[in-house]
Order: structure tokens, then C-alpha cells, then sequence
């Protein structure tokens, strides 16, 4: 038997102990375990341990250490089973530990997947502009199975999601002025498809986007795009040919064919 000759604190960690042993060649350091570990299994000095004993207290404490670096981890923001893993895995932990320390979490109510997934669909409905189908591949990629995170989804409702896009799709526009309202409106469309939202909020929120660029604004807007097409291709073709030009650029601009026209008429001189 193995006897333990003291105990000692450690310095740069006052929750942890040094544990030496004197297994019949005087004393020398055995293992480390933590105040938990310590007060549960009552070591002491002059306790006598066999070597299936100190296997199992280095277990222990090897488990506690892991679970405490996920507590550690927890503390920052909610987590999902996956996330912890794989930082668990990362710190080298023992596979089988891991598991223990998961399972430990689940009981003690501190890593619940269905409640991290609300809680990211909240948090990305309040701080992002990303829509449904973006959160849920989001969620997926956390770990999260599918069906919990479509239950989750069932927090961002069609009108959170149309009031987001529309607000979205309305900034947009004020900010692509100088495009055609037929290339604003194609700009949105892609946009919002791309920041995940569905295909019946997209449309929704097209149909209630202003009809068109008042008059003027949209004139404006052939002139700035015409000026640019003139300076692109003025070097490079004359007569009709520079016109053809011109009128193909804008009229794929999303330009109607009037104010084609009209700009060619006032900006491009005969020759």
C-alpha cells in the first residue's frame, strides 16, 4: 500500500492541492487534485492508497479539470453540445471525459441545445440583419440538429422577418439612387435572398416597396449612369455605333427606353 506522507497547497493555485506518497522509497510527489475532489474523499495525511484508488482520484480530477474549462467556457455566453466538444477536444481532453462532463452539464440544466438555439434566434433577430434560412444554417453548423433548430425558428415569426427585410430593402434603396428603380428593385431581391430570407417574405416586401423613382429622380440617374457609359465607350466608337452602344449599357441598366432616348438625344452629339 501507498501512504500519504503530506499535503500541500499549491502556489500559483489555492484551490488545488499537491498530493505526496511514500510507496516504500521515502517521500515523493504522487498527484494533484482539486478542493472538491480533497474535502469528497477526505484525504489526509497518513492515508493508505492503492494504486486502483489514485488511478481513480487522478480520473476525477482529470474530469473536474475538464469540466471546469467548460463551466469556464459556459461563462461567456450560452453554448451548444458541439461547440463544448470540440473546445474540450481542443484542450486534449480524454474523449471519454468529455462525455461524462456533457452528460454533467445536461443534468445540471447548464447545455441544453433547444434553449441555446432560441436563444441565438432571439439574439440574431435583435443584432443582425440575417434572415431565417441564414440563422438556421447558423444553428447547424453549431451542431444544433434540424428539428430543434425549426422549432427555434418558431421565434422569428413572418412579420419579424417582413418588418426586418422591408427596413432593410428601404435603406438599400435610398443608397443605390443613382441605379435605375429596376435595378434597386433587382438589387434588393438578390440581397435579402442572399441574407437567408424566404422567398414569400422577399416577395412581400417587394410588392410594398414604392412603385418607382419619382420623375426627376430617375433622370437623374440615367444622366449619372449615361455620363459613364459616354466616357467608357467614346474613345472606342462613333455616330451609331456609340449610340447603339450606350443605349444596350443603360437599357441593361434597367433604363426605359424614353429616357434612353432622351439621353442620347441631349448628351450624345451628332456626328
Amino acid at each position: 500500500m501507498t501512504k500519504i506522507t503530506r499535503i500541500t497547497t499549491q502556489k500559483k493555485n489555492k484551490n488545488r492541492f499537491n498530493v505526496f506518497l511514500d510507496r516504500g522509497h521515502g517521500d515523493t510527489y504522487g498527484f494533484s487534485v482539486s478542493e472538491d475532489i480533497l474535502v469528497k474523499e477526505q484525504l489526509r495525511k497518513g492515508m493508505e492508497l492503492d494504486d486502483a484508488a489514485i488511478a481513480s482520484l487522478v480520473k476525477q480530477d482529470d474530469v473536474h479539470k475538464s469540466f471546469t474549462l467548460a463551466i469556464n467556457y459556459l461563462s461567456y455566453r450560452m453554448r451548444s453540445e458541439k461547440e463544448i466538444r470540440d473546445y474540450l477536444e481542443k484542450k486534449e481532453a480524454d474523449p471519454e471525459q468529455i462525455s461524462e462532463v456533457v452528460a454533467r452539464l445536461r443534468k445540471e440544466s447548464l447545455l441544453d441545445d433547444q434553449e441555446f438555439a432560441n436563444s441565438l434566434v432571439r439574439t440574431r433577430i435583435e443584432t443582425s440583419s440575417k434572415g431565417p434560412l441564414l440563422v438556421k444554417k447558423e444553428l447547424i453548423e453549431k451542431g444544433v440538429d434540424a428539428a430543434k433548430a425549426d422549432t427555434a425558428l418558431g421565434h422569428y415569426p413572418f412579420d419579424k422577418q417582413y418588418e426586418k427585410a422591408l427596413k432593410f430593402a428601404e435603406k438599400k434603396i435610398r443608397s443605390d439612387g443613382r441605379k435605375s428603380f429596376k435595378q434597386q428593385v433587382q438589387a434588393v431581391q438578390q440581397t435579402l435572398m442572399q441574407k437567408g430570407f424566404t422567398g414569400d417574405v422577399v416577395q412581400e416586401v417587394l410588392a410594398n416597396l414604392p412603385e418607382g423613382h419619382e420623375e426627376k429622380d430617375e433622370w437623374e440617374a440615367v444622366v449619372y449612369q449615361g455620363e459613364k457609359v459616354l466616357r467608357k465607350y467614346e474613345t472606342k466608337a462613333e455616330g451609331v455605333q456609340l449610340k447603339h452602344k450606350i443605349k444596350g449599357a443603360l437599357y441593361r441598366k434597367g433604363f426605359n427606353y424614353d429616357l434612353i432616348e432622351q439621353f442620347l438625344d441631349e448628351f450624345v452629339e451628332e456626328p
